[in-house]
């Protein structure tokens, strides 16, 4: 394969693991679709990025013919997206709390949380609408590397979704940073009333989801 052709291939797999991050599972005709290229073209790819365990796929029974093969990422496809560090920050948090003890960690995290509340605020609070506020704390998060995006529900009601976790493993090994999480956004989220999670990432689902309201 020449170079050119093995850069192209490169581009193609890595969109579709972006758009399996995305998206969640995926049959090869839908990502075809999605990132117009041949069938049999998308299916080559994702039995290579199978064999480098980084896809694997579940079928689904259809009416008729054979069941479709959903495609889905693995825990090892995490490894591509930004990991915050993540093995440093887990150290911190274990020596902290070996240093200081629970209320240690409480104190540090109480101080981490007043300070994203004052990031945020300058540019969410001051945003006229829940729409506008919602868009601009999704716009924060996916820079901070959570691919956000906003869904709309209804009037003045949308879900928040965060497709991939920077900070996945510090979140497992200190709860706290979740919460703190939910407590951010229903401070800097001033236009909205109700604020709650419901899927999220450390529970074993794809994505981390919160339904805002106004």
């Amino acid at each position: 394969m020449g170079s050119k052709a093995k850069e192209k291939s490169t581009r193609t797999r890595r969109a579709i693991i972006n758009l399996l991050k995305q998206e969640g599972a995926m049959d090869a005709s839908v990502l075809a679709t999605q990132l117009h290229v041949s069938a049999m073209a998308i299916r080559q790819h994702l039995y290579a990025l199978q064999a480098e365990k980084l896809v694997t796929y579940t079928e689904e029974p259809r009416p008729m013919g054979r069941p479709a093969k959903l495609w889905q990422l693995t825990a090892a496809a995490n490894d591509l997206f930004p990991a915050g560090y993540a093995e440093l920050t887990v150290g911190l948090l274990s020596a902290m709390t070996e240093a200081f003890g629970d209320e240690g960690l409480d104190r540090l995290l109480a101080v981490r949380t007043r300070q994203q509340i004052a990031a945020y605020q300058s540019q969410v609070s001051g945003q006229e609408s829940l729409s506008a506020q919602v868009q601009a704390l999704a716009d924060l998060r996916t820079k901070e590397g959570y691919m956000a995006e906003i869904q709309p529900l209804g009037e003045n009601s949308f879900l928040l979704i965060e497709n991939h976790c920077p900070i996945c493993a510090a979140a497992s090994a200190c709860a706290g940073l979740c919460q703190s999480e939910l407590e951010v956004f229903q401070s800097v989220l001033d236009k909205a009333k109700v604020v709650g999670r419901t899927e999220h990432i450390i529970a074993g689902e794809r994505r981390c989801v919160y339904q805002i309201s106004g």
